[in-house]
C-alpha cells in the first residue's frame, strides 16, 4: 500500500474485553488499518457499521440478546463489509460461510492464523475497490464513445495488478478464457484478472477483431496465425506466440466466415 492508499477502516464487536484487546493488539501494528471503533454487543455494532461504514469487520459469533448472526440480519439491505467470524465455537463455522464470512477464527487462534485471514481479507478490499472505481471509469469511458453516430465498442480494459489500476488496450490482448467468475486476459506475456462473465465481455468486445471460438476462449482475430482442422470437426488456432486454442466444431463454420476461409 502506497502512502496516499487510504487505509482499510477496521472494526472489532466481541462481548469480551480480553479478546477485543487480543485483536486490537493485532491490528495495532498494521500500518495499512485503521481501528475506527471497538463493540462490546451486537445492537451497538449494528448502529457503527452504519454510521461508520468500515471495511472489514471482525465479528464474535456467540453474544447475548444479539449474536453475531442476527447482526447481519439487521444490516440486511445496506453494503456490508468484508466479515471475518471470530468465535470459541466451532459449530457455528459452517453457517458463518453460508451468510458468505470471509474467513472464520476459532478461538485461541495464532498470529500466523490471524495474519492468513487479514491477508486474505485485504486482497478482497483492494478488489471490490478496483472493481467499483473501473465500472464507473468504464461507463465514463462509454458515455464518450456513445456520443459517436456510430457504433462503438470498448477500447480498454481496467484491471487491477500489484496494487495499482491499469488501462490494458483491448488491441493488446491475444486471448481471453474463462476463469470462474471472472475472465483471465493474456496480452504480452501477462495474465490480468477481470470480474465480468465471457458473455458480457464478448458483447462489449468489436465482433470484427475478436472471436467467441469456445465457450471458454476468445481470441484477438489479430494474434491467429494459423488455423489447423482436426478429425472431429473441430479445429486448432496457433497464435503468433505459439499458443495453441481448441476451436469448438460448433463455432468453427462461423470463425471461418468471419475471417474470410471458404468452405470447400
Amino acid at each position: 500500500m502506497t502512502a496516499n492508499s487510504k487505509k482499510i477502516k477496521a472494526l472489532i464487536v466481541d462481548d469480551e474485553p480480553p479478546a477485543r484487546r487480543n485483536l486490537r493488539a493485532l491490528l495495532t501494528g498494521d500500518s495499512e488499518i485503521e481501528l475506527v471503533k471497538e463493540c462490546g454487543n451486537g445492537k451497538d455494532a449494528v448502529c457503527q457499521i452504519r454510521a461508520l461504514a468500515p471495511d472489514l469487520v471482525f465479528l464474535d459469533v456467540q453474544m447475548p440478546e444479539m449474536d453475531g448472526f442476527a447482526v447481519l440480519d439487521h444490516l440486511a439491505g445496506h453494503p456490508l463489509p468484508v466479515i471475518i467470524f471470530v468465535t470459541a465455537y466451532d459449530q457455528y463455522a459452517l453457517k458463518a460461510f453460508e451468510v458468505s464470512a470471509l474467513d472464520y477464527l476459532l478461538k485461541p487462534f495464532s498470529d500466523e492464523r490471524f495474519r492468513k485471514a487479514l491477508q486474505q481479507a485485504k486482497q478482497q478490499i483492494q478488489q471490490q475497490d478496483a472493481s467499483e472505481f473501473g465500472k464507473k471509469m468504464l461507463a465514463l469511458i462509454g458515455a464518450r464513445e456513445l456520443k459517436s453516430d456510430t457504433p462503438r465498442y470498448l477500447t480498454r480494459l481496467m484491471v487491477k495488478t500489484a496494487g495499482r489500476v491499469l488501462f490494458l488496450k483491448t488491441e493488446e490482448i491475444d486471448w481471453i478464457e474463462a476463469c470462474d467468475n471472472y475472465v483471465r486476459l493474456h496480452a504480452a506475456g501477462k495474465t490480468h484478472l477481470l470480474r465480468q462473465t465471457m458473455n458480457e465481455l464478448e458483447a462489449a468486445l468489436d465482433p470484427e477483431q475478436f472471436a467467441r471460438i469456445h465457450r471458454s476462449a476468445i481470441v484477438n482475430l489479430d494474434r491467429v496465425r494459423e488455423l489447423q482442422p482436426l478429425f472431429n470437426g473441430e479445429a486448432l488456432i496457433i497464435l503468433h506466440n505459439g499458443t495453441e486454442l481448441k476451436l469448438s466444431r460448433s463455432r468453427r463454420e462461423s470463425l471461418e466466415k468471419q475471417i474470410g476461409i471458404e468452405n470447400r
